[in-house]
């Protein structure tokens, strides 16, 4: 019988403790926090969205950070696997749209536990409040790992399933990287993959708290549009976040890092072409032609975006409606389509969903995620460079990469 130790107890690490349990090997799964998938419970905002039901090559194309790399895994264990997985533990499962999968519970809990209940009926030996400090390696096979408090345990193989540097009050505080690369691993550069973004414009933080659905963002560096993406966004104290700011921060975190300008274009009414959006505004123009401008556009616009709006507009807040010259209609329609942010910086790593970088994917194999440098030992998860958008493909990436690791460490 294989003895296998998986450091971690966030996705990646259940799905291997488990996975390898379950074919034969005896686990012991050594957690620095005093409970298992912390992060997991904060996931989809606890709701945990588990996967996504998009077809392979659409998947692959949702994980901008060597999706490629889990070509082999996902032939292993993917999304159905992971359906299929959950639901057999008796977490009925449910699709959203854009093929968000979650718990029909909705709750994040439901999963963490379903991990949980599972290791115990396997007889996985759980160890928390270790910190593992150094994996022990003789004959460049992992043979072990030490913790803070001195104590060596003996292994066949080891999982290294720590997590990134991203919300390091789940635990996720970094220390794998540097445990790889005390046995010779490169890290790739890390940087925030998923995180929201500081803007220069003060006018800003008077929208704090306000979401926005059904827009288009458009991310302009250097004054070349380069991407887009529809979808919701919400306005923060220091500038964007939601879904589609998020997916487009990856990118725009290297371009910052580069020196690159970035400024964000936003249409706020992009299911109408200008003309159209002209006419609509002429309409409300006709219905509140005895208004002032700053009581006239709530048809049109949340109330905490109209005063800046008309600011923005160069248009008098107190001119009365019927006294709005074409010109200042005009530039009103051009604002709502192209409403333009300079972003200034991304927030802290730390407060990212998703780190970017980590263990250099030419460094493990794909098919086994075991390391090319060290034999016996595993790298899984985010401490690996592998990262992907928003809507389930981290966790699946994680427990694919967990899967495979945890059938392969317990072959004899």
């Amino acid at each position: 019988m294989q003895k296998v130790i998986v450091i971690g107890g966030g996705a990646a690490g259940l799905m291997a403790a488990v996975t390898a349990a379950q074919n034969g090997a005896e686990v012991l799964l050594l957690e620095k926090n005093d409970r298992l998938g912390k992060k997991l419970l904060i996931t989809g905002k606890g709701r945990c969205n588990v996967t996504n039901t998009a077809p392979l090559q659409d998947f692959v194309k949702n994980i901008p950070g060597n999706g490629r790399f889990l070509y082999s895994v996902f032939s292993k264990f993917f999304n159905w696997d992971t359906w299929s997985f959950f639901e057999e533990l008796n977490v009925p499962l449910k699709e959203e749209r854009g093929g968000r999968v979650f718990p029909v519970s909705d709750k994040a809990i439901d999963i963490v536990n379903a991990f949980v209940n599972l290791l115990y009926s396997l007889a996985v030996q759980i160890k928390y409040n270790e910190d593992v400090k150094e994996i022990k390696v003789e004959n460049n096979k992992a043979v072990g790992v030490v913790t803070s408090k001195g104590d060596f345990y003996k292994a066949d193989s080891v999982i290294l399933a720590t997590g990134g540097a991203s919300y390091p009050g789940t635990g996720s505080n970094g220390e794998g990287f540097k445990i790889a690369q005390a046995v010779g691993h490169n890290i790739v550069d890390l940087h925030p993959a998923l995180v929201p973004l500081e803007c220069e414009e003060d006018w800003v933080k008077n929208w704090q708290g306000l979401s926005l659905r059904n827009i288009n963002a458009k991310v302009i560096v250097d004054g070349k549009e380069e991407r887009e993406m529809f979808g919701e966004m919400l306005f923060t104290h220091f500038g964007v976040s939601g879904p589609i700011i998020l997916s487009l921060s990856r990118q725009i975190a290297l371009d910052l890092k580069a020196g690159k300008n970035v400024e964000l274009s936003i249409n706020l009414k992009p299911a109408l072409t200008r003309e159209q959006l002209d006419k609509r505004i002429c309409r409300d123009f006709e219905k509140y032609s005895r208004k002032q401008i700053k009581n006239a556009l709530h048809d049109l616009l949340p109330s905490k975006m109209i005063m800046d709006i008309i600011d923005l507009a160069v248009i008098d807040e107190d001119k009365f409606v019927n006294q709005i010259s074409k010109e200042e209609r005009e530039r009103l329609v051009d604002l709502l389509q192209n409403l333009t942010i300079t972003i200034t910086r991304t927030r802290p790593l730390s407060e990212a969903i998703v780190t970017g970088g980590g263990i250099s994917t030419k460094e493990i194999n794909p098919k086994t995620m075991e390391s090319k440098l060290i034999g016996n030992l595993y790298c899984i998860g985010e401490v690996v460079d592998v990262d992907a958008f928003t809507g389930g493909y981290n966790l699946q990436a994680a427990f694919s990469m967990g899967y495979v690791a945890g059938v392969d460490c317990a072959k004899e």
